[in-house]
């Protein structure tokens, strides 16, 4: 039993993979923004050290390379993203600054005291904001950066649809003044706080996101869960049509303070 449920899994992971691998982003932001939140950060160096955890295929990290010294290490859970990211390294010359590795972000592969900055587009949700914040400082220089980017509320109340539809896929989504809070509670220093805007997600996901969505479908036609997983994507975009002024992602940069 267990090696068909690992089966299973797998080919979970290799859908999953697969549908974002054609996407520069695996989820809202875009390259002004990527380096909007690196303009608060002031202490890189060439010999500084710094990681990108949930690289995906690297859009953001190749952007952070071209415009911050030091050395980047990009982590990621699925290999296949990891190929792609050490491939677009390779392709935009930055591979001898820039290495994908697989791993883990409850198991960083890094020194205490050793990163200068930790970033995290989109990602820290895969362990939860407030357990990532508080289990990565430690790996951070007192004085070293962490700039994540999380989805938000943006009002107290708000209608049921959108409030179910967060409540299920990740509850521990907050009012910013509330992230801001647990951001402070885990020993940082809040340095800047923005919301990214709406062209994060409808230019630099929504719209690639409808084109990777047709080579998926052709390429896993009648497969249900293929067409289920697909599905999904596609509400997601409905609904941040009709409640986005309820929510977003926001960048969250602090500085570990001792």
């Amino acid at each position: 039993m267990s090696n068909e449920n690992k089966t299973i899994h797998d080919f979970e992971l290799n859908l999953i993979c697969d549908f974002f691998s054609t996407m520069k982003r695996q989820g809202p932001g875009s390259p002004e923004v990527t380096l909007k939140a690196l303009s608060f950060i002031d202490n890189l160096t060439d010999k500084s050290l710094i990681a990108d955890l949930g690289c995906g295929t690297g859009g953001q990290t190749m952007v952070l390379a071209e415009h911050a010294p030091g050395k980047i290490t990009g982590l990621d859970f699925l290999p296949g993203f990891v190929d792609i990211f050490n491939r677009n390294a390779r392709q935009a010359a930055l591979q001898d600054r820039v290495k994908g590795i697989v791993g883990s972000m409850d198991n960083l592969p890094f020194q205490e005291g050793e990163l200068d900055l930790i970033w995290s587009e989109g990602a820290i949700y895969n362990i939860g904001f407030e357990r990532g914040l508080n289990e990565w400082r430690k790996y951070l220089k007192p004085g070293g950066y962490i700039a994540v980017s999380e989805s938000s509320w943006f009002t107290d109340e708000r209608p049921a649809e959108i409030n179910d539809y967060w409540m299920d896929a990740y509850p521990e989504i907050d009012t910013i003044p509330n992230q801001v809070a647990k951001v402070h509670g885990a020993g940082y220093l809040p340095v800047a706080t923005f919301v990214l805007p709406e062209n994060c997600w409808t230019e630099h996901y929504f719209i690639p996101k409808r084109a990777a969505q047709e080579v998926f479908l052709s390429k896993y036609a009648g497969n249900k869960i293929a067409e289920e997983f697909s599905a999904l994507q596609a509400d997601e975009e409905e609904l941040y049509g009709k409640y986005k002024r309820f929510y977003g992602y926001t960048f969250f940069i602090a500085k570990r303070v001792d």
